[in-house]
């Protein structure tokens, strides 16, 4: 009985202290986007209602919770893959990821200034990140493939590259608006060629 208390408790323990890191990331997002690398990491451990100390525990260093928050961001794109796949049509899994894909860039692009004040660069936090993505793009892209919605000869960097050129361009604040109608596009254009 006393091994399942404590089993018990150290379980409650796990969830809280996941439940804490998951409510830092959200309120260091939300933080940086808006004031960019110099937020006070304390104002931080405010909006997300944990102590200072639970903050530190979690993240010793300004670079680690900024490492986080974009890791955080290309870890749910990543599973969204797999969720998705399990609960659509494989071009309906394609095009939410997609328009996911639009959310992540458009989140990116905000805290970009602040992941370019990480210690040795941004390119460290970035790494392996593409490798991610382009993993749930190939899985979803492939299913499509396999279930006729899509043609076998689309690349899936196609589709990639096309999300974030337009992205990179972007002049105006609304352009994810525009990148989620070239979805729609990009997947009409990925059908089948009738003949």
């Amino acid at each position: 009985m006393k091994h399942s208390c404590f089993t018990d408790v150290l379980r409650r323990t796990r969830s809280d202290a996941q439940r804490n890191r998951e409510r830092i990331l959200v309120a260091a997002k939300e933080a940086f986007t808006r004031g960019g690398a110099e937020v006070s990491l304390d104002d931080v451990a405010k909006s997300a209602k944990v102590g200072a100390g639970t903050l530190y525990r979690h993240f010793p260093t300004r670079d680690a919770l900024i490492e986080a928050v974009y890791r955080s961001e290309v870890e749910k794109l990543a599973a969204a893959e797999g969720e998705f796949a399990a609960r659509m049509q494989p071009v309906e899994a394609l095009r939410a990821w997609m328009l996911l894909f639009i959310d992540y860039m458009a989140a990116k692009q905000l805290i970009v200034p602040v992941l370019n004040t990480v210690v040795g660069g941004p390119a460290k936090v970035y790494e392996g990140s593409g490798d991610r993505i382009k993993a749930a793009m190939d899985g979803l892209v492939g299913r499509a493939v396999r279930s006729g919605d899509i043609r076998d000869d689309l690349d899936p960097m196609d589709l990639l590259r096309a999300l974030v050129g337009v992205s990179n361009v972007a002049s105006s604040p609304n352009w994810p608006e525009g990148a989620r109608r070239l979805v729609d596009i990009l997947i009409a254009g990925s059908r089948p060629q009738m003949t």
